[in-house]
């Protein structure tokens, strides 16, 4: 999953925000094409937008690498990714400290 530039999307008479793109290969035909399906999503990982893109051609034959294929989908959706996903971390449990009677 990628952080990108957010963008508004129409939803249910709001704007929502997307600031994260999940992507995916469903179907990849060696040598011809790639499907992707994709989802834009909101800070709270609400899924707001879905879809599905195929990669032919010379987009295809330049796919080595998986920054190439996140860039492609980024590209074909007007998107600037702007770094990965990273989880947020849950705040850790204060330690338990006991005390010892007489230890002074």
């Amino acid at each position: 999953m990628k952080e990108i530039q957010p963008i508004q999307i129409w939803q249910n008479g709001v704007f929502v925000e997307a600031v994260y793109l999940n992507a995916w290969a469903v179907n990849v035909t060696l040598g011809t094409s790639a499907v992707f399906c994709y989802n834009l999503l909101s800070a709270t990982q609400q899924r707001l937008q879905d879809g599905n893109l195929t990669m032919t051609g010379e987009a295809y034959a330049q796919w080595e690498v998986d920054s190439y294929a996140w860039d492609w989908v980024a590209a074909q959706l007007n998107l600037t990714i702007i770094g990965d996903y990273v989880p947020p971390v849950p705040p850790q449990p204060e330690p338990i400290v006991e005390s010892v009677e007489g230890a002074e």
